[in-house]
């Protein structure tokens, strides 16, 4: 399989703080849906933040796709391959509507209004939340935030997804739910989740975080 994301000798710290990520080195291949592990505080939602360029890495190398990414303009177009599924769905979601978010991002790439109502209708389909579409999202159930927002990163029809624990606040038949389709999509995954029994059913391959490094 060949590799989509690698990361060579990444380094970052926060203000102030000691770097909580010190020399992380890893890869993503085409198809694999990598599960990261490691306890509260490791670094592991710091990783997502990175690999987008949400945060700039003090140390170390992004590339993905045979290419380096280093600038906030290399990682706008970096965002438009993979795409980053917040913790907090609250974080994600800021239109009025359901059918809003979902289109918001198809229409920042530049597809007309009639386009993007159409891949929100198959992104809501496909992820069994057409009937969602009209909702007012702020009045949504946690589970129910946390599929849409999978919804607005779907619509923008990346080649990597980024999870971070994706199961949070949802009820049993909706995490199965949720098991059902990561498995049956193609993207290449880096998900984060304290959910055992979740990573079970869903990763390929699994590696820890500790002590700001990949092991």
């Amino acid at each position: 399989m060949s590799v989509l994301l690698e990361t060579n000798e990444l380094g970052y710290a926060y203000l102030g703080r000691e770097r909580c990520l010190d020399g992380v080195s890893m890869t993503l291949k085409a198809g694999e849906r990598l599960g990261l592990v490691g306890a509260n505080g490791a670094g592991k939602s710091t990783l997502l933040h990175l690999l987008v360029g949400l945060y700039k890495a003090e140390a170390g190398t992004i590339s993905a796709f045979g290419r380096s990414f280093e600038t906030e303009e290399d990682f706008r177009l970096l965002r438009r391959r993979v795409g980053l599924v917040f913790q907090d769905p609250d974080d994600q979601l800021f239109c009025p509507t359901v059918e809003e978010d979902v289109a918001f991002g198809p229409l920042n790439l530049g597809y007309s209004r009639a386009d993007a109502r159409t891949i929100v209708e198959e992104t809501l389909a496909l992820l069994n939340l057409t009937a969602l579409k009209d909702s007012i999202t702020h009045r949504l159930s946690g589970g129910q935030k946390r599929l849409v927002a999978l919804a607005t990163v779907m619509a923008m029809k990346p080649d990597i997804l980024l999870l971070d624990e994706p199961t949070n606040d949802l009820d049993e038949d909706t995490r199965n739910r949720l098991v059902t389709i990561l498995q049956s999509l193609p993207q290449a995954m880096i998900i984060v989740s304290h959910d055992r029994a979740f990573r079970e059913q869903v990763v390929t391959r699994t590696v820890t975080m500790e002590s700001g490094w990949i092991n």
